[in-house]
């Protein structure tokens, strides 16, 4: 039995994507952190890219909880696990508030969550383009499900203190937590990549800039003082694998690779993994290591500096070539192809990979694998996500994955005597049991 028990948390949540959630997350989390604050950080759905923001506005590592992906009773223990001793935990949302994977109902959505563990929410509001009508957009998400807590507003984007007045004035119903004025040199701006990445040399001064804006506008006593004190969560840990086995692996992680969830490298420790970091961008070669992990990312990016890097392409060749495990998936795929538009890589995979302008594929995958493979029989049931701007060239000859998006189904994968290319990004949690067929349980 795990227990949590932590002072104050929130979920912070907003009508529509792109009304400043990350901004706001980021600036309390920074806030409360240079109070000398314990505080953990969650993100709702399938985003590595603020997750690792977080980490960097918290100093420790940000966890995923996914309604869809995951099971209420693992969403539970991953939220309990991570929080426990913590001061507060603040729950950056996904989309709009009651979006997620129905349109008939909260599945898979912020508040469907926000349910789960019983938080209240902080809506942000932008309001750069409202006036009074302010005041029903907040009316609407008050009463759309009585069953949601919202704590307070905060307004984003606001044109200055006659505009605040004028929106205050209308917002009659709601505590009005704090706003913040229009300043593009804090926003976190979007790019058809995705947002700014933890990886990137800019991004740790872009969340002290957004952590010091919001401290000069926005009254942090006055957030805590809105949410209730926590009763703790108590849950069963009904994804106890932990094993005795040590297996050392060998993860990728710098500026190219930087998209793992949080959970799965627990998953794997707990089943006995000695974690050992490695930058195919400027180390020389492998760690000693008896598996390979190399998760997404924006190889792409850096697609001149890992060409260059021939030594750790060499490496990582003769490491699979060996017959040693192997899993990598969406940057790792594209990594271990011949090439990525024009640029060598690993060379494993007997494809290369062209860049698109447009998203190729996103969205929610369920997955069975076809045959035997490093994740147990065929027929092992796996969820996951997809979100890129590339392809192959040449589609696998025998694919390890059928996949099921909403109504659509196709084959995909690449399968190896040893390992697994894919470029969809698996969620461990969704099914434990892979986590001890890949280190050979």
């Amino acid at each position: 039995m795990n227990y949590s028990s932590i002072m104050k948390a929130c979920v912070i949540a907003a009508p529509m994507s792109g009304s400043g959630k990350t901004t706001v997350t980021i600036g309390l989390l920074s806030a409360l952190r240079s109070r000398g604050l314990q505080v953990q950080a969650f993100k709702v759905g399938p985003d590595f890219i603020d997750t690792g923001l977080h980490a960097l506005a918290t100093g420790r590592p940000s966890h995923n909880l996914d309604g869809w992906m995951l099971s209420r009773e693992t969403n539970l223990e991953l939220f309990a696990g991570a929080a426990a001793g913590k001061d507060v935990a603040v729950v950056e949302g996904v989309m709009g508030l009651f979006d997620g994977a129905s349109g008939s109902s909260n599945s898979g959505s912020t508040a469907e969550m926000a349910g789960w563990l019983g938080l209240p929410v902080i809506l942000v509001i932008d309001a750069h383009v409202l006036a009074r009508s302010v005041a029903a957009i907040v009316h609407g998400f008050q009463t759309f499900d009585p069953s949601l807590q919202i704590a307070g507003v905060i307004l984003n984007r606001v044109a200055g203190e006659g505009h605040f007045r004028l929106l205050a004035d209308a917002l009659k119903d709601v505590r009005i937590l704090g706003w913040l004025p229009d300043d593009p040199e804090i926003r976190i701006a979007e790019r058809h990549l995705g947002l700014l990445t933890a990886g990137e040399i800019a991004a740790q001064e872009r969340v002290e800039r957004i952590g010091s804006f919001f401290a000069s506008h926005v009254d942090v006593d006055r957030i805590l003082d809105a949410l209730p004190q926590g009763k703790g969560t108590a849950v069963n840990c009904v994804n106890d694998i932990k094993g005795t086995k040590k297996v050392r692996v060998a993860l990728a992680v710098d500026a190219a690779f930087s998209f793992y969830y949080q959970a799965n490298r627990t998953a794997l420790e707990n089943c006995g993994a000695e974690i050992v970091e490695f930058s195919p961008l400027r180390d020389a070669g492998l760690p000693d290591a008896d598996f390979l992990y190399i998760g997404g990312g924006y190889p792409e990016l850096y697609r001149s500096e890992l060409e260059r890097n021939r030594s750790m392409r060499q490496t990582i060749r003769r490491f699979i070539e060996s017959g040693k495990r192997f899993y990598a998936e969406c940057g790792g795929l594209m990594y271990l192809s011949k090439s990525i538009d024009g640029s060598e890589m690993v060379g494993i995979l007997p494809t290369d990979i062209h860049l698109t302008d447009r998203l190729v594929d996103f969205g929610y995958c369920d997955i069975t694998t076809r045959q035997a493979s490093i994740f147990g029989p065929a027929d092992t049931a796996i969820r996951g996500h997809q979100f890129h701007y590339s392809k192959a060239t040449t589609a696998a000859p025998d694919p390890v994955y059928n996949v099921k998006q909403r109504t659509r189904e196709y084959a995909e994968g690449w399968l190896l005597p040893n390992g697994i290319a894919s470029y969809v990004h698996l969620h461990f949690l969704s099914n434990p049991s892979i986590v001890r067929h890949m280190l050979a349980w």
